[in-house]
């Protein structure tokens, strides 16, 4: 059966195995096979493969020694890894109890598996959550190099950003002022840091904020994260013309914050703005909140990307905007 694979050239082939490692990308359930001077390596989500990443479906053959949930079902299952813990999202309780029963007999590292019981709510966004086996919420997460602690049951976080994140991180240059004005557990804040800049985050979510400090730590770079609990327009007064980079990743009210962005905007800016919109316009609301927001800059569009399908007729966007006073 043909899977996804990212077909790279054989010398290259270790380089990138090892970066869609770090992604947690490598569909370990089949082999990687070399043909025609070309490696294919099978990848779990080929939506979050780096876009300079060539995918293509090709038949490889299954590892004889992995028994996978798929191999104990009648059906073919979904779920995504956070770490150790395993999360599902289905609504019948028998197939959620089969699925989640095949997840512990297979050969998936799994110490959790997690359903999810309600949508994101909130002002703190987290979702209520079932669980279907194990004793625990808390994932450790690696994503490019980096690692993050992070209890899924009080704050919020998605695996699946991961390579929107890096593209992000990869922009930014050693002594940048960045400014993560919705910042979780810290996956934007803490890999800037890592890159050299100075970073500010802060969060209304206080056990977000927490995990921030602590995954800070964790990846030696407490030195440059200031991490901060409370809401950003009160925050913003103490570091008003601060920022060059601002990440909003507050996608369904982002443009509620944009005057605060404005405000912590130095005098040259890279603007990170992610929204949720219709298919027909999925840039054009943002653009013009952006520029009614700004009037004070030259707004200059520079990237405009479909981060992921949200819903029917729904994308979740990022414009990369530089305001220039």
């Amino acid at each position: 059966m043909a899977v996804p694979c990212v077909r790279v050239d054989r010398e290259a082939g270790e380089r990138t195995r090892a970066r869609l490692a770090e992604a947690d990308l490598i569909d370990e359930t089949h082999e990687i096979v070399s043909a025609e001077g070309s490696l294919y390596i099978p990848v779990s989500d080929p939506d979050a493969v780096p876009d300079s990443f060539e995918v293509v479906e090709r038949s490889v053959p299954r590892r004889e020694t992995q028994t996978t949930p798929a191999d104990l079902l009648d059906f073919t299952p979904s779920y995504e890894r956070l770490g150790d813990v395993v999360i599902i999202d289905e609504d019948d309780p028998t197939r959620a109890e089969q699925l989640a029963e095949a997840i512990v007999a297979s050969d998936i590292p799994c110490e959790t598996v997690l359903n999810r019981a309600s949508k994101i709510q909130g002002e703190r966004r987290v979702r209520d959550w079932e669980l279907l086996y194990g004793d625990r919420t808390e994932a450790i997460h690696r994503e490019y190099g980096y690692e993050f602690a992070v209890d899924l049951a009080d704050v919020y976080f998605s695996p699946r950003l991961a390579t929107e994140r890096h593209r992000v991180v990869e922009q930014v240059a050693p002594e940048e002022h960045a400014f993560d004005m919705f910042a979780g557990v810290g996956p934007f804040a803490i890999p800037m840091a890592g890159h050299g800049a100075e970073v500010v985050a802060t969060d209304i979510n206080d056990v977000a904020i927490e995990y921030c400090r602590e995954n800070a730590r964790r990846n030696g770079v407490a030195e440059r994260v200031t991490a901060i609990h409370g809401d950003v327009r009160e925050i913003a007064p103490d570091y008003a013309g601060w920022g060059d980079r601002i990440v909003m990743n507050l996608p369904h009210s982002a443009d509620e914050f944009l005057d605060t962005a404005v405000e912590l905007a130095g005098e040259e800016c890279v603007l990170h703005y992610y929204d949720i919109q219709h298919e027909d316009d999925p840039f054009g609301p943002g653009t013009r909140a952006i520029r009614e927001a700004a009037d004070d800059y030259e707004v200059t569009v520079e990237t405009e990307r479909v981060v992921r399908s949200y819903a029917p007729h729904e994308y979740n966007v990022v414009l990369d905007v530089r305001l220039s006073r």
